[in-house]
């Protein structure tokens, strides 16, 4: 019988990915991960020789699975979907409004956990994407200001960094307990139609 790899390391990763959600990343051990899987700890090493390999394999699966997401939303934001629908589309689909979006922003925060406590695991890794999201969302302000969407004075960068800091501290916020995912929407769309308006 023919073992396909990738899909053994596929379950291997989501195996880590669960347990970042339900438990943290400090209960995911080697032999944790390979309970999580049902494989036996040997075949975890023999995919993933370290477990900072684990974790970044992982960490790449997640952030795949939130982009395949935004893609989703922003399908969904009109065709074509103009700058306003593509940056609501990407940052209320981040927010914890939903299972799926709960399960990866409780997991993203179990990386930012690690991190704090081990900076040195993923400091050159974990922000790769955060920084992509931020070029991406000010482009997409760039493009209001030049279609008369927004402030053609304003910062993009510094805009769209806000903004996700601002989403960042929301899904905190929800999760914690202090508003509804609702609430949260509404906050957003409240700075959204600010930033928004024609000029």
């Amino acid at each position: 019988m023919r073992v396909d790899h990738e899909e053994r390391r596929r379950q291997i990763a989501e195996a880590l990915l669960r347990i970042a959600d339900t438990q943290g990343l400090q209960s995911a051990s080697m032999r944790a991960v390979a309970a999580e899987a049902g494989v036996s700890l040997r075949l975890v090493q023999y995919y993933f020789t370290t477990k900072e390999a684990l974790l970044l394999d992982a960490l790449a699966r997640l952030a795949a699975q939130l982009q395949a997401r935004m893609e989703e939303w922003i399908g969904a934001a009109g065709s074509p979907p103009t700058p306003r629908g593509i940056v609501t589309a990407v940052l209320s689909c981040v927010l914890p409004t939903d299972p799926e979006s709960r399960r990866i922003t409780r997991t993203y925060a179990a990386y930012y956990t690690l991190v704090l406590s081990d900076p040195d695991v993923l400091a050159k890794h974990g922000t790769a994407q955060p920084d992509l999201l931020e070029g991406f969302l000010a482009r997409q302000i760039r493009a209001a200001q030049q279609s008369g969407e927004t402030d053609p004075g304003g910062n993009p960068e510094m805009t769209a960094a806000g903004l996700l800091a601002m989403v960042n501290g929301l899904g905190s916020s929800v999760l914690g307990g202090q508003r509804t995912g609702d609430e949260a929407l509404a906050v957003l769309a409240h700075h959204l139609d600010e930033l928004f308006r024609p000029r």
